[in-house]
């Protein structure tokens, strides 16, 4: 700082210099004075000295109070000897610093501590209401549907009352996870589950008729090295001639009677000479024999020796709901007492599956996505409380998940009959006995035909209802009762329509002139194909 010129606060200092100069002791001052300044002590030219500090400075006429804790902050100093300054100590900028002590009066409040006991006592009490909580869950099945711990009608009672306009409402309740009782309904159903194995005379069957079995190079192929010739070691085996018996296939069935009655698929059965039932617990199959069985329904019971078998029972079809979740058991390609699950896809499900005795025709069938595979055949579909819904039957090859299963409510209506090995009603199925097939527009111009409309008659059976109307091959049906028809499918459907005994009206057209032809809707069950 430059010393001519003269510092604005000169006279304030000035002015504390006789009112604080008596206080000061000369030997001290020289030494702080030499100190800050960097002149020797006594030296004729003085300069001012400042000292800085965070507080403000005190003016003239107010006195600083004195601190009880530290007074020696409050001490007068002086620069040279001429100007004093009267200097206040930095003060406490936060009274809860930890660093150094509180000052001016301010105390630093010490945190309260927690005792261990009122801690331990805050620990307890949470383990109590969490256990509590937990119990509740776990009883009351807050986190988890009913239907998955316990099979319970819950599906069908809201499904009762939405169909019946009380409230309408759909439970929105999910099952989180598959029903936990399978292993229950498996343990209980499976020793009345049985692997049936059909058997057939090689020699006996194998050459009757035309057909390429008669060639021996294709023989050779089915175990018969002799050429026809008895090797010896062949069996009686209770059918009609002897020979070696072969497997022929394999199916399942099971016991709804306790006296050794068990029931299957008749295409399981069809055809064997001898049929063996496996049974669980026992070390030999049993031999069974075939009693009343049914083309159409595809049903079939057997009878083995003995009593007290383990049985399951028969429950509704019309009680299961589509969605609701099913149980299968079988021995698919040979895999004994198989367990698959799944749901109910649908219902009322028709199908028809050709093979080597016709076309079986199926109605009413349950399709479901439990895994269905050869060998599952004559196998029981179960619901959740352990009962035969239906009798697992046939698979779509072109497709996954696709199963299907004659429901029970056709099982109970034959069951009797078929027990007792007698003939089953056959529900009348109408036709008129003559084989249709399609116009293509190379037939439509031999036979000098306008359009392809209508449908060719291929064939007419002997002594069929179209056989005594006269109908002839190569007529072309272009109606019935006066209405128009396209194609063969949609004549067929037509004459279905109507019942036994029905007389109808043929709408022709022969050697290119329309005429009318008059029928009388027969019954395909009754028409004997046999000597055809």
């Amino acid at each position: 700082m430059d010393d001519n010129k003269k510092n604005p606060f000169d006279d304030f200092f000035q002015s504390n210099k006789n009112d604080k100069s008596s206080e000061r002791h000369e030997e001290g001052q020289d030494d702080l004075d030499s100190t800050h300044t960097g002149e020797p002590a006594g030296s004729s030219q003085s300069k001012t000295s400042y000292y800085y500090s965070y507080g403000p400075f005190k003016p003239n006429g107010i006195e600083e109070q004195p601190n009880q804790n530290n007074d020696q902050g409050n001490e007068l100093m002086s620069s040279g000897g001429d100007n004093q300054v009267e200097m206040t100590p930095p003060q406490q900028q936060r009274s809860f610093a930890p660093t150094q002590p509180a000052r001016n009066g301010w105390q630093v409040k010490e945190p309260r501590r927690t005792s261990f006991k009122a801690m331990f006592a805050s620990f307890m009490v949470g383990v109590l209401v969490v256990g509590a909580l937990m119990f509740a869950a776990d009883t009351q099945n807050w986190f988890t549907a009913n239907q998955v711990l316990s099979p319970q009608p819950s599906s069908q009672a809201t499904t009762t009352a939405g169909s019946s306009g009380d409230n309408g409402t759909v439970s929105t309740a999910a099952d989180v996870v598959r029903p936990n009782n399978i292993a229950q309904i498996f343990q209980k159903a499976s020793p009345a589950v049985v692997k049936i194995e059909t058997f057939v005379n090689q020699q006996a069957n194998s050459y009757q008729g035309d057909g390429i079995m008669n060639d021996p190079f294709f023989r050779q192929f089915f175990g018969d090295q002799n050429g026809g010739q008895d090797n010896g070691q062949g069996q009686d085996n209770g059918s009609s001639g002897t020979g070696q018996l072969t497997p022929e296939g394999m199916g399942t069935g099971f016991f709804f009677d306790s006296n050794g009655y068990i029931l299957t698929n008749e295409h399981v059965v069809d055809g064997a000479d001898q049929i063996q039932v496996t049974v669980q617990g026992y070390k030999k199959p049993f031999i069974a024999k075939k009693l009343g069985s049914d083309y159409n329904l595809d049903l079939a019971v057997l009878k083995v020796e003995g009593t007290n078998f383990p049985t399951l029972p028969i429950g509704s079809s019309d009680k299961i709901d589509i969605g609701d979740w099913v149980v299968a058991i079988g021995n698919p390609y040979g895999f004994d007492h198989t367990v698959t699950v799944g749901v109910l896809s649908a219902k009322e499900r028709p199908i028809s599956i050709p093979d080597t005795n016709g076309t079986r025709n199926y109605q009413h069938l349950l399709q479901t996505d439990a895994s269905i595979n050869p060998g599952n055949s004559g196998g029981p579909l179960l619901n959740l409380e352990g009962q035969v819904v239906g009798i697992n039957t046939a698979v779509s090859s072109q497709a996954q998940g696709i199963g299907f299963a004659i429901p029970s409510s056709t099982i109970l209506e034959n069951l009797a009959n078929l027990k007792s090995n007698k003939e089953i009603p056959k529900t009348p199925v109408p036709f008129i006995g003559a084989d249709l097939a399609p116009i293509t527009d190379q037939i439509a111009k031999q036979l000098g035909l306008s359009s392809t409309d209508g449908s060719i008659v291929s064939n007419v059976y002997y002594k069929s209802p179209a056989y005594m109307a006269d109908l002839r091959q190569y007529d072309v049906i272009t109606g019935l009762d006066g209405t128009k028809y396209k194609t063969s499918d949609e004549l067929v459907t037509a004459i279905q329509k109507k019942k036994v005994g029905d007389s109808a009206t043929l709408n022709i057209i022969r050697d290119g002139k329309a005429m009318n032809l008059n029928v009388v809707i027969g019954d395909k069950n009754k028409f004997d194909f046999t000597n055809q």
